[in-house]
């Protein structure tokens, strides 16, 4: 047998182990050749030999690194959609930072920074300190003290299956268990010179409501068309989360755009703008008593304004804002105050949190009273 049809006899076997492969490609060669060869041949079986040894070993470590590496992308690490036990959305992203492992869920109402986060493979554990008791009325927002209730998950893939472990007040625990998706990484940052737009859609005809509804038609519905404006009218004050009037969305859903919209809220007034239904554009006076992330222009709890441009109470503002590939640009009264930066997960108050597919555009209305007007979208044009 010739030394390269023995080396490649060798490269066939499949033991995993590279001193195995040496002894195999060293017998073979022996076996096969009983009788003394030249000094060159024997130094060039050795070579083989030794060539068969580093590739096998070279191998199972690069093997060894392509499994971790499924693995991670498989773990409990990185960023899921969720649909929490009483049917709200959720986003869950676990992550490391200072070697500590770490997490944030946002659901509407509840805590955020997660706390005795554990992984064990595919297993994921962390407790999140919410308000427990039974709401007041249908939809309102879980009574009581803030306690500490415990979470585990398993990762199937990209599928998560989670359980929630409420505690009750005879001691007991309820175990109410629901589920997620993994959500992509954030694309690259868009050109949007080379973004093209379609027509423009006038979302609002100024005269009735068609082409908008509550997104829960149990709520009150405080909302009309008043001389070319879309009133929201409630008696609600505080910045609550919860309230038993309603917001308001469009029947037609979006991904990217980019959107026009005038608004205007009373002093102390709040609202938000929910891009693709996930995405809160801030709505406040210029003086609220929300500033900065939470204040008006910013991406609620996600970007920071670089600037208050906002006006005050009373006065009509206007939005100028571009979504593309999960990066905002957000003009407010003339003045850009963020720049095409990227969107890290969705709102507070979402809609849903699947970041992957369309929304619709949905007006706050749980919150104060409040105006808007001249509301304009024009879609992004795909390739097809």
């Amino acid at each position: 047998m010739s030394l390269t049809r023995a080396s490649r006899k060798i490269f066939q076997q499949t033991s995993p182990n590279p001193m195995a492969k040496f002894t195999v490609a060293w017998r073979n060669y022996t076996v096969n050749n009983p009788r003394p060869r030249s000094t060159s041949t024997f130094v060039t079986a050795i070579a083989i030999c030794l060539f068969v040894l580093l590739h096998a070993t070279f191998s199972r470590v690069t093997e060894a690194a392509d499994r971790a590496s499924t693995e991670s992308k498989s773990g409990p690490r990185g960023n899921w959609m969720l649909k929490m036990p009483d049917g709200a959305s959720g986003w869950l992203t676990i992550f490391d930072a200072d070697a500590t492992l770490k997490g944030e869920l946002w659901s509407v109402g509840g805590g955020r920074v997660l706390s005795e986060v554990s992984i064990d493979g595919n297993a994921l554990k962390f407790v999140r300190r919410i308000k427990v008791g039974d709401s007041d009325f249908e939809g309102g927002p879980p009574t009581g003290e803030r306690v500490a209730c415990g979470y585990s998950a398993t990762v199937d893939g990209d599928s998560i299956r989670l359980v929630m472990h409420r505690p009750l007040a005879d001691g007991g625990i309820e175990k109410l268990p629901f589920s997620g998706k993994r959500q992509p990484p954030l694309p690259p940052r868009p050109e949007l010179s080379k973004v093209r737009f379609g027509q423009p859609i006038n979302l609002f005809n100024g005269r009735n409501l068609d082409g908008w509804v509550l997104t829960n038609p149990k709520q009150i519905n405080g909302w009309k068309a008043v001389a070319g404006e879309l009133v929201n009218t409630t008696e609600k004050l505080n910045f609550s989360p919860y309230s038993q009037y309603g917001n308001l969305r469009t029947t037609r859903e979006f991904t990217d755009f980019h959107l026009k919209i005038e608004f205007k809220v009373p002093p102390g007034g709040n609202s938000g703008i929910y891009l693709r239904g996930i995405y809160e554009a801030q709505v406040l006076d210029r003086d609220s008593r929300m500033q900065g992330i939470q204040g008006v222009g910013a991406i609620f709890g996600r970007i920071n304004p670089t600037e208050n441009a906002g006006l005050l109470g009373g006065k009509w503002n206007s939005y100028d804002i571009t979504l593309v590939d999960r990066h905002v640009t957000v003009i407010l009264n003339g003045s850009r105050v963020i720049d095409n930066q990227p969107i890290a997960g969705c709102t507070n108050g979402a809609l849903h949190a699947d970041e992957t597919i369309p929304g619709p555009l949905y007006l706050q209305g749980d919150h104060t009273a409040v105006a808007y007007r001249n509301i304009v979208l024009r879609p992004v044009l795909r390739d097809e």
